[in-house]
């Protein structure tokens, strides 16, 4: 794995950390390799139910959610992402960084240096 490989997989391992428990271990379980056909599946499910966003349980949420899984196994919709989420951190730094203590640690490794300026001053934000 290469030097930005490892950068983009440490900065979507610091926006996990942030989610509730429970739900990181469902993001972590997704994005498994043996998850595929479940991304798969489910970002053409979530894509196709924003079509119907005029009903109350469906909605455009549906789409960046849809299309963010898809994004595992696409390249363009990878590379979209990454450029995306390289706009975000350059604006909101302190989206990145980690609210739990223990995974402190992580994200302070020698390759997420960028974002170590918006951990130290994460605190002003919350």
């Amino acid at each position: 794995m290469g030097a930005a490989a490892r950068r983009r997989e440490q900065r979507l391992e610091r926006l996990i950390g942030r989610l509730p428990r429970n739900l990181q271990s469902m993001v972590r379980w997704l994005r498994r390799a043996s998850s595929r056909w479940v991304r798969v599946l489910g970002g053409i499910l979530l894509i196709g139910g924003s079509v119907f966003s005029i009903l109350p349980l469906f909605g455009l949420w549906m789409l960046p959610l849809g299309l963010v899984l898809l994004a595992e196994d696409v390249p363009p919709l990878r590379w979209a992402r990454d450029r995306i989420l390289d706009w975000i951190e350059r604006r909101r730094p302190h989206w990145f960084a980690s609210s739990d203590p223990e995974n402190e640690s992580q994200a302070s490794l020698p390759h997420s240096s960028p974002s170590a300026g918006g951990a130290s001053s994460a605190s002003s934000y919350q």
